[in-house]
């Protein structure tokens, strides 16, 4: 008999942003994400000390998925910027070391957190606002009949991740493809809810980064088609092929003991009576004039050659993450049983053809219209590949963003720049009776809005990771980065070309300034001025929805704990 042990009542940890080991776990996972952020970031390796594939990454996705957090407090702020990268897959970093900013600048403030609390969000309410404003100099408007912006922001995303190892002509040539495939993806025939349709990744690893390709439509491996041999498939009377997709097991073996018992009659077999089913479900399909069918999961080999025999194309084992894109691309309605085909579950299919990449053999199934497309992604090791195919899904998804809001952010550190000397502009001309609808003094407000706007341009200068001196400039508020190891000299414009974003060259006389630290005192700047040039060649941007989303979930979450009194643990 185990002994039995008393249980233990629940421990209260009070104040938790007051214990050393909090502030030391805070800390420690601000300098990690600071140090991976941006193209210069350091790289990560992630692993379980016991065995098991090695990461190497800058990305927060893979950061925070990896790192194990035992503090509460971490929790709370790791789950909520992975709840914000799963919605928009971009600025994961940004958030994570903005909230981390909020939380080190604010709780150092002599001001109650509820104070803190209502300041900060009328300081949120006011960037939003600015963000969304015409006024913004620190949002460019996006033109989708044009590629010029389009280029700046992928290349953006793609350059930021160092562990994808690219150089400047593979990001110039995948630049190039996620925008085709992006295309692709968008349907020709607007209706009044267009879809936008899905870009499937097709793993080569070990190859040139420039060997990869997009194709329209989906390519499903299968070994056992080569190349050379002539593809015959039947087709309708309109020269189109038929489709059938199966979402249930082919293999004959379709009964599932947890459903139930089966009774079966002396002398009769179960697996014979399967594959009959099996055999009639293929002369229905060859009565239909079906050409293609595809099954998510095993087809009995007995039933594969019969349709062969009969010019029938079959694919077994398509999985089910192709079953969206299949389903979508050939108008196939998905079959749940082998004992109902009903004539409005077909689909159709333009052409077939068999396609070769590396030592691999593809079915290229290629449709009438387009808004699936297979991009062919290789990279020349296992880790940069999975580093790219991140990478790439973001891009894509950054995409989808922008066409529902046509706007990017200026990136390279300048949006935080640009936001902080427009909060300290505005929070030192704000009227008395705003003070006295936040419950607080004006002494209390500045301090805040202090702490705000150096929790934003901490975000800037982890950009930086060679110790060179960063800028702000006092007529736009962009970040400009000196290099390591320059002279002294009298001009700053000696040493600085451009912006971190690139729009703004040093010919103009800007007024430059060190960009604050954590302490000092704040600087009296007037409200920046929007820059004349929109778009320039190689503009640094950032996803406009992913940004605003990011430094919402960044203030939310250290306001919420900022507001945390007790932990309380079980101890059981």
């Amino acid at each position: 008999m185990s002994r039995l042990e008393a249980k233990k009542p629940p421990l209260f940890i009070s104040e938790p942003l007051t214990r050393n080991a909090v502030s030391q776990s805070l800390s420690l996972l601000s300098g990690i994400l600071k140090s991976s952020y941006g193209p210069a970031g350091r790289l990560k390796q992630l692993h379980n000390g016991v065995g098991g594939c090695v990461c190497t990454t800058s990305q927060s996705s893979a950061l925070l998925g990896h790192l194990p957090t035992s503090q509460p407090v971490l929790r709370v702020l790791t789950a909520s910027v992975r709840n914000h990268v799963s919605r928009f897959s971009d600025c994961g970093l940004f958030t994570a070391i903005l909230c981390c900013g909020f939380i080190e600048n604010f709780r150092s403030l002599n001001v109650a957190p509820f104070t803190v609390i209502k300041i900060s969000k009328h300081l949120l309410s006011l960037c939003m606002d600015h963000l969304k404003s015409e006024a913004c100099g620190c949002r460019v408007s996006v033109d989708f009949s044009s590629v010029e912006t389009l280029v700046c922001l992928v290349r953006s995303v793609l350059t930021s991740k160092p562990a994808c190892m690219l150089n400047k002509t593979e990001v110039d040539h995948l630049t190039t493809l996620l925008l085709k495939a992006f295309l692709f993806t968008v349907p020709c025939h607007v209706e009044t809810n267009a879809v936008l349709g899905k870009c499937v990744i097709v793993p080569v690893k070990g190859r040139r980064v420039v060997d990869s390709t997009v194709l329209p439509g989906l390519l499903i491996e299968t070994p056992e088609f080569h190349l050379g041999k002539p593809l015959a498939v039947k087709r309708t009377g309109s020269n189109m092929i038929k489709t059938a997709l199966f979402s249930v097991s082919m293999s004959g073996d379709g009964f599932n003991p947890e459903e139930g018992t089966i009774a079966v009659h002396h002398g009769v077999s179960l697996e014979l009576s399967e594959l009959n089913q099996l055999l009639n479900v293929g002369k229905q399909l060859v009565k239909d004039e079906v050409g293609l069918v595809m099954c998510q999961k095993v087809m009995h080999p007995s039933l594969k050659q019969y349709l062969k025999e009969n010019g029938v194309v079959a694919v077994d084992r398509a999985g089910l993450s192709l079953m969206e894109p299949l389903s979508r691309m050939t108008g196939s309605q998905p079959i749940g049983s082998i004992h109902l085909l009903s004539p409005g579950c077909y689909g159709s299919l333009k052409d077939l053809c068999i396609e070769s990449f590396a030592s691999k053999h593809f079915l290229h199934l290629i449709p009438e219209d387009t808004v699936i497309c297979s991009l062919i992604l290789c990279n020349r090791s296992e880790t940069a590949w999975d580093e790219l195919k991140r990478v790439c899904e973001t891009a894509e998804h950054v995409l989808q963003l922008t066409m529902k809001e046509p706007w990017a952010l200026l990136g390279g550190g300048c949006t935080e720049t640009h936001l902080a000397s427009y909060i300290r502009h505005k929070s030192s001309s704000l009227p008395a009776s705003t003070f006295k609808d936040l419950d607080c003094s004006q002494t209390q407000y500045q301090l805040v809005a202090d702490g705000f706007c150096r929790s934003l341009e901490s975000v800037a200068r982890s950009l930086s990771h060679d110790d060179g001196e960063i800028l702000t400039d006092m007529v736009y508020g962009h970040c400009w980065f000196v290099p390591s190891g320059s002279p002294c000299v009298s001009k700053w414009s000696d040493l600085v070309s451009k912006c971190g974003c690139g729009m703004n060259n040093n010919t103009e006389d800007l007024s430059w300034r060190f960009l604050q630290g954590q302490s000092g005192s704040p600087v009296a700047q007037g409200c920046p001025k929007e820059p004349s040039v929109k778009v320039a060649d190689l503009l640094t941007l950032d996803c406009f929805a992913a940004k605003c989303s990011g430094l919402q979930v960044a203030l939310e979450t250290a306001n919420l704990i900022l507001d945390l009194s007790y932990i309380i643990e079980d101890q059981n």
